[in-house]
């Protein structure tokens, strides 16, 4: 069995048996091949790979400046396919089994105050060329707020999860693993404005001879849904519009804000986990640091005590 054949064969189980997300898998697919293609140049074959191959090759990732974070991956899909491939019979060992990684820095996210979400809100509601682009995006950014969603679970979001004015969502995030999250009531009634239009578009479409797209936030795309990327780009002017700097805002910034927001107010560290889909607590806990450090700026910048004598 050939190299890639290995590769294939390994993502294509990750998918069926693990439910692995089309992105998981292409990332996977980038980090495996690159390693492919560092074997074939050396002259080296996944079958007969020793451990000695497998550091040599995280050794000229180091040398091309790749950060922690990404070496620390290559080595994981590394590590999970000689693990499938000890299973299958292919090999009688794992080479990168006792490989220690590189770990990840540790970064704290970045996250918004309330008055930055509520510009970026704002925003989305006065934004678009139509009425109904506008309903769209505040739809987009008051359920990314109200939910902690992550951006892959928000806009592939089936429209039927959503009839009947909800207070709850049924969210189906990492590996087909389901949730529910509470919907507040600025969200419930966005939702409500956008299935509004959201039924006008679809009438038009039914007359057009075309059948309705299964997603509430429809494309014309290969996809069938509003992409990734598009509303990284939408929210990137929803930040210009709103008076917040653009670096700051991702959608994943908003998660954060939502995990951030919820502790500060009083939220315990298991509801956010669950509300936020983390497998690992220890993912969680990572908000409690950015409180620190945001509570810790308050004392400097505010406290009468830390201010220089005059």
């Amino acid at each position: 069995m050939s190299d890639l054949r290995w590769i294939s064969s390994f993502i294509d189980a990750q998918a069926a048996e693990l439910g692995a997300s089309p992105n998981t898998q292409e990332a996977y697919a980038r980090d495996l091949r690159d390693f492919w293609e560092w074997c074939s140049g050396k002259g080296h074959s996944f079958e007969t790979l020793a451990r000695e191959e497998v550091e040599a090759y995280l050794i000229s990732c180091e040398a091309q400046g790749l950060a922690k974070s990404t070496r620390a991956r290559r080595l994981s899909s590394i590590k999970q396919m000689f693990r499938f491939a000890f299973e299958e019979g292919w090999r009688e060992n794992n080479p990168a089994l006792l490989i220690r990684g590189p770990g990840k820095s540790k970064r704290l996210p970045k996250t918004l105050d309330v008055s930055e979400v509520d510009n970026l809100l704002e925003a989305a509601r006065n934004s678009g060329r139509t009425e109904t682009d506008r309903q769209r995006n505040t739809c987009l950014m008051e359920l990314l707020y109200a939910t902690g969603m992550r951006v892959s679970e928000l806009v592939s979001l089936p429209v039927s999860a959503t009839r009947g004015d909800p207070r709850m969502l049924l969210i189906q995030g990492k590996g087909g693993k389901e949730r529910m999250v509470p919907l507040s009531p600025p969200a419930r009634e966005a939702l409500a404005a956008w299935l509004m239009a959201w039924d006008a578009l679809a009438e038009q479409s039914k007359a057009q001879g075309q059948k309705a797209s299964p997603f509430l936030f429809p494309s014309r795309g290969k996809s069938g849904h509003l992409t990734r990327h598009r509303f990284y780009a939408l929210i990137k002017e929803l930040a210009v519009a709103g008076g917040v700097s653009p670096a700051k805002v991702t959608p994943h910034t908003l998660r954060h804000a939502f995990a951030t927001h919820l502790l500060a107010n009083g939220a315990d560290l298991r509801s956010i986990q669950t509300l936020l889909g983390h497998a690992d607590i220890a993912t969680t806990e990572i908000y409690t640091h950015v409180l620190d450090e945001r509570l810790s700026e308050l004392v400097h910048t505010h406290h009468p005590l830390a201010k220089s004598p005059k």
